[in-house]
C-alpha cells in the first residue's frame, strides 16, 4: 500500500467491495424455491469439441415460477445441452420438446433449504473475515504512517484513519448481512 491516508482507504474499500461482489457471484449460483437462469447459465455444454456455456449456446427464460425454457441457438446442440443438463448433478429432469428444453424445478425440500441457509451463512461468514483482514491491513498501514521518515502525519489523524477504516468495515459487513439475509429469505420463500 502507499503512503498516505487517502491510498489506504481507497485501497482498503476495493478489496472489501471485490469480498461483496464475490459473495454475490457466490450466492447467484445457489438455488432458491424459485425458478430462476442463474442455475444454469454456467453449466458447461460440450458444443463441437469445445466446453462452451449454456448461456451463450441458447436463450433461457422462466415462463412460470417452477420452470425454466431453453432455447438453442443452433437446434443441433439440443443433444448436448439435453446431456450436459443431466451431468451437471443440478437434480433437473431436462424435458426435449421440438427445438427446446423445458426444465421442472422441483420444491426444495425442507432439508435441503436449510443446507442451503446454512451455505450461503458460511459464504458470508468467509466474505467477513476478507473484509476483516482488508481493515486489519489497513491499521497496520495506518500505524507505519506515524513512523516513516519523511511525510509526518499526526496522531490525530492517524486516530481518524482508523475511524474511517473501522466505519468501512462496518459498512460493509452491514452489506454482507444485507445479501444473506435477502438470500436467506429467497431460500425459504415456498
Amino acid at each position: 500500500m502507499s503512503t498516505d491516508p487517502d491510498t489506504i482507504l481507497l485501497e482498503t474499500e476495493e478489496h472489501m467491495e471485490k469480498a461483496v461482489e464475490h459473495l454475490q457471484h457466490e450466492l447467484r449460483g445457489l438455488r432458491t424455491g424459485r425458478a430462476s437462469t442463474a442455475l444454469v447459465d454456467y453449466v458447461k455444454v460440450d458444443y463441437y469439441g469445445s466446453m462452451t456455456e449454456l448461456k451463450s449456446l441458447a436463450a433461457i427464460s422462466v415462463p412460470e415460477p417452477t420452470q425454466l425454457l431453453i432455447k438453442p441457438f443452433d437446434a443441433g446442440s439440443i443433444g448436448a445441452i439435453k446431456q450436459a443438463l443431466e451431468g451437471a448433478g443440478l437434480g433437473f429432469n431436462p424435458i426435449v420438446e421440438a427445438k427446446q428444453i423445458r426444465i421442472n424445478v422441483p420444491a426444495l425440500s425442507r432439508d435441503r433449504r436449510l443446507q442451503l441457509v446454512t451455505h450461503a451463512k458460511k459464504a458470508g461468514e468467509a466474505q467477513k473475515v476478507i473484509v476483516r483482514n482488508a481493515r486489519r491491513d489497513a491499521n497496520k498501514h495506518a500505524d507505519t504512517l506515524g513512523k516513516q521518515p519523511g511525510t509526518h502525519y499526526p496522531e490525530d489523524e492517524i486516530d481518524r484513519l482508523k475511524e474511517e477504516i473501522q466505519s468501512l468495515l462496518k459498512k460493509y459487513e452491514t452489506k454482507i448481512d444485507d445479501l444473506i439475509a435477502h438470500k436467506t429469505k429467497e431460500i425459504e420463500e415456498v
